[in-house]
């Protein structure tokens, strides 16, 4: 499937319920809904999600509908939420009827047949309210598994007031970034430019796709035959420039999301952060972010600056899973619940969301928000409007997972020194083969 995404919402955590309340959602009454259900005899249906300030989403869909009633769950973030989505499949029951779901995880879950093809359940008449790459993102072949909710195209925060003490401009192309980089360390600045992180995953693998990598060729129609492509010459052109900032100490490479990291994001440690279109919401809900920072935003820098390619860091959907009961009242959910001006306001303005439902995403409203965080900056119209309209989805292996965890190592191993930019990536396309033929695939 087609995406670009790891997303964390460490800024806006919200609490997992217990195991044994998921085990009681699923055959919903309104006691194991977090949320209240309104009309008593309309069709309900269960959702897990962890979006922030969801539970205000939800209120105003079951105000607004009255045959169907959503009851909400927060079974966990990520990881935590699919490894109880697994167990309930491996179960056969347990499952909720609607899931959140990162895009990219979206082929790992159809191949279990544990996803429903909506292509069935009139999603056609919706795929107009979504850009391109969205609903690329949520096909395969002719099968479409979910509904795009939200998405992060990627642009560059940074601190303005730390480039203006040291004369450098907000870089537009990768050649700038690099000169900015070595300024500030012939100036003795206390921090770097940017972080590199080797856990970053859906970062790397964005990086790498801006210089026109696509690593995967995968189709759900053919879900045992697979195309594996990680070590091509644009990926390896890309991580030798990192591994070249690496060596000339330019850039730090903390592990992302960590305490630590959190902390050199708001300190001033990183001059510049590489961000998805959520990084906002997620640099302001740090507790101990500088008020004295100047941040603005811009567009990511381009290798090519007359030919800018717009890649996409995250993003959300919403899946029908096999085990709905009623998989026409719960792809009405997943088509609706964020259908509405009133719900992506929600979505917006109390969880930082960027909205992949073009109404909203192509309003006014959204194009002209000012963000006093950013001095007033228009960083939608100026910055990440752009970045999502230019992208055109991305294919993801339905061993996504694997896939990072294997890249991760080799990104570890090449800072620190055991191997060059070449070589890691020529490994990780050896262990990868290997995998995929260990899981019975068969390599194009």
């Amino acid at each position: 499937m087609k995406s670009k995404t790891s997303r964390v919402f460490a800024a806006t955590p919200i609490a997992a319920l217990s195991i044994a309340g998921l085990a009681a959602c699923g055959g919903e009454t309104a006691a194991n809904c977090t949320n209240e259900i309104l009309k008593d005899d309309a069709t309900q249906v269960s959702v897990w999600a962890w979006y922030p300030a969801f539970e205000q989403v939800v209120d105003h869909f079951n105000e607004t509908h009255d045959d169907v009633q959503v009851c909400w769950t927060n079974a966990g973030q990520g990881n935590d939420q699919y490894t109880k989505f697994s167990t309930a499949i491996e179960a056969g029951s347990g499952a909720p009827d609607v899931i959140m779901l990162e895009a990219e995880v979206l082929s790992s879950f159809s191949i279990r047949d544990a996803l429903t093809d909506l292509s069935e359940y009139g999603v056609a008449d919706i795929a107009g309210n979504y850009t391109e790459g969205a609903w690329s993102d949520v096909s395969s072949g002719n099968a479409v598994y979910a509904v795009p909710v939200d998405g992060g195209p990627m642009g560059m925060l940074y601190r303005q007031d730390i480039l203006d003490e040291y004369d450098i401009a907000p870089p537009k192309t990768w050649d700038e970034f690099q000169a900015a980089a070595e300024k500030l360390q012939s100036e003795d600045a206390p921090g770097v430019l940017a972080n590199f992180p080797t856990n970053g995953r859906a970062f790397n693998q964005a990086l790498f796709a801006q210089a026109g990598s696509t690593p995967w060729e995968y189709d759900s129609a053919n879900p045992q035959e697979i195309g594996i492509e990680v070590n091509d010459q644009a990926s390896k052109d890309v991580l030798s420039y990192w591994q070249g900032l690496v060596e000339d100490d330019l850039v730090s490479t903390d592990d992302a999301f960590t305490a630590d990291y959190n902390t050199k994001l708001v300190d001033g440690t990183y001059a510049i952060y590489l961000a998805a279109a959520w990084g906002p919401g997620y640099l302001q809900g740090l507790s101990d972010t500088d008020p004295e920072a100047e941040w603005r935003a811009a567009p990511l820098p381009q290798w090519d600056e007359a030919n800018p390619v717009q890649v996409n860091w995250g993003g959300s959907t919403f899946a029908v899973t096999e085990q709905a009961d009623d998989k026409e009242a719960a792809a009405m959910v997943a088509k609706e619940i964020f259908g509405t001006e009133e719900a992506w306001k929600i979505g917006i303005e109390e969880a930082a969301l960027f909205p992949l439902w073009t109404p909203m995403l192509e309003s006014d409203y959204f194009r002209d928000l000012e963000y006093e965080f950013f001095g007033g900056q228009k960083i939608n119209d100026e910055v990440f409007l752009d970045s999502a309209q230019g992208y055109e989805g991305f294919t993801f292996s339905p061993f996504q997972n694997y896939a990072y965890d294997q890249l991760t190592e080799q990104l570890f191993a090449m800072t620190e020194g055991e191997k060059d930019a070449d070589a890691a990536l020529d490994d990780l396309q050896t262990s990868l083969e290997k995998y995929a033929a260990e899981q019975g695939f068969t390599q194009k």
